[in-house]
């Protein structure tokens, strides 16, 4: 066990204590777990269950985050540990999302340090550490630890998340952060109550703090039909992100049924393609179609003469044309971390 970081004694309830790490801001009664399942109330002082029991442990071309604006073509460390704050019902990681909730608490994992992390990262040729596959916010302080000695080896850090961070535990991650893809999942409180159990609001809010605090970020909106595919909502989508930044890349990518959902179809091409036009008609630069093997979406222009710089096919890169981050036709710089 470790002990939780940003967690409160409220006056009124001497026995419970206060999660502030994410959004929900549980009130945990002693012996009792928040939401995540993976922090627990113990005489008072909340726990992490999860540190450093790491569920999965993999190397991942940077692309398949998706990243695709922090050293493409590069391999990034992908770390997680079983627990979520969000309960998706169309979670395609959802047997170690869901893990504690459906096997009565259990947290399991291998016990790792974040010094054997590090060392895993520089040892495979890897230039970053992703913390993904579940919201990492919920094995935040094994993450936290191990981002701050990444940035001291040279290594980039990069989040996958929901955007639930409580804005104190963003402001203290950022500065050893590289990168954030925030999933923007819908634009509708329906939406998150529904299908994650969660608002909207604190997402839209992570996304602004995080850019305001130097982090690069990327949005994912996963396009599912009949819930958040119609044209009004995907361009309030894209207004919000263009109002942040028109470098913010966007990606929309293709839903699949699974776990909870499997009550629809998988998103037609065609939405997909239409999504991309509205994110570039509302002046986003950058605006990625995903999960569609082979289309030309997936490839990144320059905003400035349409020229072709980044090819990629899947989750690899097959050609650059940028020098030091500046475009090799018009010299134009491309945002990013490159």
């Amino acid at each position: 066990m470790h002990e939780a970081l940003f967690y409160t004694h409220p006056a009124d309830s001497p026995d419970h204590v206060r999660c502030l790490l994410c959004n929900h801001h549980c009130l945990i009664g002693d012996g009792k777990r928040g939401i995540c399942k993976v922090r627990e109330n113990r005489g008072g002082i909340l726990y992490s269950l999860n540190y450093g029991r790491l569920i999965s442990e993999n190397i991942d071309p940077i692309e398949k985050k998706p990243i695709f604006h922090l050293l493409p073509g590069s391999l990034s460390y992908s770390i997680a540990t079983v627990g979520c704050n969000f309960h998706c019902k169309h979670c395609q990681n959802y047997d170690i999302s869901q893990y504690p909730q459906r096997h009565g608490g259990e947290i399991p994992g291998t016990l790792r340090t974040p010094e054997e992390v590090v060392e895993g990262a520089l040892r495979s040729g890897c230039q970053s550490i992703s913390y993904t596959y579940v919201e990492p916010t919920i094995f935040y302080e094994f993450a936290l630890d191990t981002a701050k000695l990444a940035r001291a080896a040279g290594l980039k850090n990069i989040f996958v998340s929901n955007g639930y961070t409580g804005p104190e535990a963003t402001r203290e991650l950022a500065p050893y952060l590289d990168a954030n893809n925030i999933d923007l999942k819908g634009f509708t409180d329906k939406f998150y109550k529904e299908v994650c159990g969660a608002k909207l609001q604190p997402v839209l809010d992570t996304i602004r703090l995080m850019k305001e605090l130097g982090v690069w970020v990327e949005v994912t909106t996963l396009v599912i039909p009949g819930w958040n595919d119609a044209d009004d909502e995907l361009r309030d989508i894209a207004r919000f992100i263009q109002g942040i930044s028109a470098d913010i890349p966007w990606h929309v990518t293709r839903f699949w049924p699974t776990y909870m959902m499997t009550d629809r179809s998988p998103t037609p091409h065609h939405t997909l393609v239409r999504a991309r036009e509205i994110g570039l008609a509302e002046g986003l630069h950058y605006v990625y179609v995903g999960n569609i093997p082979g289309d030309t979406g997936e490839n990144t222009l320059c905003p400035k003469c349409g020229k072709l710089i980044i090819e990629r096919a899947g989750f690899s890169v097959q050609q650059q044309h940028m020098t030091n981050g500046n475009c090799n036709y018009c010299q134009a710089a491309i945002a990013g971390i490159f």
